[in-house]
């Protein structure tokens, strides 16, 4: 059906995550989930839309980088730092729900998300201070991630709240024992930085976004742990949230996440897996930003071996991260965001059908 779809957009996608939501709903026989998605839907429309007037006002402009395509360049001065009126109305919802039930699980969410969010946050201030691509330095981000990161595992290790059980189905899982550290500092750090390659292009990591907090969601609800639904009802506020901000983000954007945004959207996924045991769907349903951070190794990579080997470093892409390639072999950008989306989702269907038969 997907593929009968000419012009696959923000309207397509915010369509069919909502009906399959529903249908999930239906499932389930509980349409709360339907409800929180719509409701922070809604909340980052309107965050986004009267955002974008103060960004405006506080000319809080992308930089664009030299290296990158130079059709790019034309976005240059576009509002940025958009993802503070993402993650605000998520962290007052985590804040709300973890007074609540006072979870320990949710309060060590709730610190590591907003350290995530601290971090992209002067990364994008120091970037526009300095009139910049780049704020804070790679090792200086690598380091406040680094050290957020080990606090959270470490504390959710002491606390049993980590499974050293990677579940794979219902009767089969992997056994890490104390190798689930490093693993999960991979998973956090990791998809963080993720998200933060793949925001590229106009829509990309916010549509991507959508759609695997969808599919986590659903996957968590599928566990039938009624102590983790909490987990799917901040997944489907997270789906919507994403949504609601592409609706300004997509072809030709009015608005970037920055890395207030993308860090703090790869910290949530990893950081809700992790505390969910969903590490083996999630490394299914984020298989888009998976490939987009190899193609940057594996582009560095090959680069230094053979300027050592040949003193002259090759390339295997035109450019990475893999969207760019794309981009430069003459692929317009809106259809290179349209495939990704199209392959994010049947990721999501292929991780929830394993989940269901294996």
């Amino acid at each position: 059906m997907i593929g009968k779809i000419k012009k696959f957009n923000f309207k397509s996608l915010f369509i069919l995550i909502t009906f399959a939501l529903i249908f999930t709903c239906y499932f389930f026989n509980n349409f709360i989930f339907a409800g929180v998605y719509i409701l922070f839907f809604f909340i980052s429309i309107f965050t986004t839309k009267n955002g974008l007037k103060i960004i405006k006002k506080l000319h809080l402009l992308q930089n664009i980088r030299n290296e990158g395509p130079a059709n790019h360049f034309k976005k240059s001065d576009t509002p940025t730092m958009g993802g503070i009126f993402m993650i605000i109305p998520f962290l007052i919802l985590l804040l709300i729900i973890t007074i609540n039930l006072g979870s320990l699980k949710l309060f060590l969410l709730l610190l590591t998300i907003f350290g995530f969010f601290i971090t992209g946050f002067l990364d994008d201030y120091l970037s526009i201070k300095k009139k910049e691509n780049t704020g804070l330095k790679t090792k200086e981000k690598l380091i406040l991630q680094s050290v957020i990161s080990i606090i959270f595992i470490l504390l959710a290790y002491e606390k049993n709240l980590i499974s050293p059980l990677i579940t794979v189905s219902d009767s089969w899982g992997i056994n890490m024992n104390i190798f689930i550290l490093p693993v999960s500092f991979l998973v956090l750090v990791g998809i963080s930085n993720s998200v933060n390659l793949t925001d590229g292009l106009d829509g990309l990591a916010a549509g991507c976004s959508g759609i695997v907090f969808y599919g986590l969601g659903t996957e968590i609800l599928l566990k039938e742990q009624q102590e983790l639904f909490v987990f799917s009802i901040l997944c489907f506020s997270m789906s919507g949230i994403c949504l609601g901000f592409l609706k300004y983000n997509s072809y030709p954007a009015k608005i970037f996440m920055g890395d207030t945004g993308s860090l703090s959207i790869g910290a949530i996924m990893g950081s809700i897996a992790l505390l969910t045991n969903s590490i083996f769907t999630l490394s299914i349903f984020s298989g888009i930003f998976i490939i987009e951070s190899l193609s940057v190794m594996i582009q560095v990579g090959f680069f230094k071996i053979t300027k050592k080997l040949f003193h002259r470093g090759k390339r295997i892409f035109l450019m990475a991260p893999l969207h760019h390639h794309f981009e430069l072999i003459g692929v317009k950008e809106q259809k290179i965001v349209e495939n990704f989306w199209k392959i994010n989702i049947f990721l999501v269907i292929l991780g929830i059908v394993l989940k269901i038969n294996l």
